[in-house]
């Protein structure tokens, strides 16, 4: 039985947090955040943890006001101590809805990957977290958007907001991706039958997975987006990513998996599969 949360709109991301380091991508990170605020009609607070000088507080001021900003009307905090445990103190205080921030990119040239403070930011954030991997000085939509369907507690939630960022900025293309359990494929390729029943089995749990998200669609008003589920078979956080590289997404939106405990972080989470290797822009949704 699925349960549906309480309506929770995007539109309601009244505050949006950036957080930024002097490094050559951070124009393109307030670039971004910039087009965010003005999508969302949100307030944008910058987050800076480290020491406040002259030299930075014009460098900032020159890119905020080449990107269109009223200086005197941008929200910055200068923090210093702990970056993780700064941010996520700020974002508290001013009550943030959506915090971004920017992945990094492997040695190899051809990951991205979230850094150690990023992902203590992700874990323990009250808010959601946009993580980008590609920020551009001239940014553009995310036209094409994977969300996350798998069938977990959160799901509805991820699936009706996910829809609502998608409506919100003109995606072109959305996909819904679900997963075919594994221990129901194991048991129907390993049923006593001939390749026909096994066959018909497997279409059943395909058809049981799409029937779950369609379940969830069509209490969604989806406005003019064209909405496709696509179902995977294997783990679901590596399959999820798999597609979101295959299709070349602009964005993967999934929810929060919750506090990790000390045995998650022993052991490889469901999440952490995705934060290890990103395959596009990253968000997390939290309620």
């Amino acid at each position: 039985m699925v349960f549906f949360h309480k309506h929770y709109s995007l539109g309601m991301f009244h505050k949006i947090a950036l957080a930024i380091a002097f490094s050559p991508r951070m124009e393109a990170l307030i670039a971004e955040s910039k087009r965010l605020k003005d999508l969302y009609q949100a307030e944008l607070v910058l987050i800076h943890i480290g020491e406040k000088t002259e030299d930075r507080v014009k460098i900032l001021n020159s890119i905020l006001e080449k990107n269109g900003f009223d200086i005197e009307k941008v929200k910055i905090r200068w923090e210093e101590g702990k970056p993780a445990k700064k941010i996520l103190h700020v974002c508290e205080e001013e009550k943030v809805d959506l915090l971004v921030a920017g992945a990094l990119k492997s040695e190899s040239l051809l990951n991205y990957y979230i850094g150690t403070i990023a992902r203590k930011i992700i874990r323990n954030s009250k808010c959601s977290v946009l993580t980008l991997i590609e920020p551009l000085e001239k940014p553009t939509p995310f036209e094409k958007v994977v969300i996350n369907g798998t069938e977990q507690e959160q799901t509805p939630f991820v699936i009706e907001n996910g829809l609502e960022w998608c409506k919100l900025d003109g995606a072109k293309q959305v996909f819904v991706v679900n997963e075919i359990k594994m221990y129901g494929l194991k048991m129907a390729t390993a049923a006593e039958g001939n390749e026909e029943e096994i066959a018909s089995a497997r279409r059943k749990l395909v058809a049981d997975e799409v029937e779950y998200v369609n379940n969830i669609l069509k209490t969604l008003d989806k406005g003019d987006l064209k909405v496709n589920v696509k179902i995977t078979c294997g783990k679901w956080a590596i399959e999820l990513a798999k597609f979101a590289e295959d299709v070349n997404a602009d964005l993967l939106v999934v929810g929060d998996e919750g506090k990790l405990g000390f045995m998650d972080r022993l052991f490889p989470h469901d999440l952490e599969e995705i934060l290890n290797n990103l395959p596009c822009n990253l968000l997390i949704l939290k309620k």
